[in-house]
């Protein structure tokens, strides 16, 4: 009942699916708009003055995190949702949420002040991981039924498959320009920042030896 309740008829008369909306959401609403909590949260980084606090390693552990959640999105927009794939990027979200916990321990631990304004960002950036995997697990439930029985009788189940519908060459170049802008360059910038003061610290240490 719930599968032939998938596609509705709008007030309009017109048939709309429910999977392909989902599917627009994720690409153009979620992924897109992810950039801009986490624009925002460099801000904060750069405001409370990351590098003369927890410096380099919180920064690094920032790298990290972008990585976490940077693989799973990558192989999610070039191949199939099967097994290997839901396994990926659950393993990337739970590992995502501890790292997320050592990096505000690192930043307290170093007396970074983590404003109010901060942690309702870093909200943002922890739960929307769990939204899009929710969204990609309920367009795929049979995938996540293979999982559970682990991949039997699926002979794709464990491995990369590309997409039967590949996404637009246009699409994933203004996505790999939007990661560019709101991801690389600012956080390269926090790094870099980061790794001068911490060298201009250990160059005044050794002079006033």
């Amino acid at each position: 009942m719930i599968r032939d309740q998938a596609a509705r008829i709008s007030a309009t008369g017109a048939t709309v699916d429910v999977g392909d909306v989902t599917t627009r959401y994720l690409l153009y609403g979620l992924l897109p708009g992810w950039f801009v909590p986490g624009l925002a949260d460099w801000a904060m980084h750069r405001r409370t003055r990351i590098e003369d606090t927890a410096g380099t390693k919180e920064s690094l552990i920032h790298s990290l995190m972008m990585a976490e959640v940077g693989l799973p999105i990558a192989l999610t927009l070039r191949y199939e949702v099967n097994p290997l794939l839901l396994t990926v990027q659950l393993g990337g979200a739970a590992v995502h949420e501890a790292t997320a916990l050592w990096d505000v321990k690192t930043a307290v631990d170093s007396d970074r002040e983590v404003r109010p304004v901060e942690q309702h960002i870093h909200s943002f950036l922890e739960s929307l991981p769990f939204a899009a995997l929710a969204s990609l697990m309920c367009l795929h439930s049979d995938q996540v039924r293979s999982l559970l029985r682990g991949g039997r009788g699926d002979p794709d189940a464990w491995r990369l498959v590309p997409r039967r519908r590949p996404l637009s060459p246009g699409y994933l170049a203004g996505i790999g320009a939007a990661i560019t802008a709101c991801v690389l360059l600012p956080y390269g910038e926090e790094l870099l920042r980061c790794a001068r003061a911490s060298r201009a610290r250990k160059k005044l240490s050794r002079k006033g030896r």
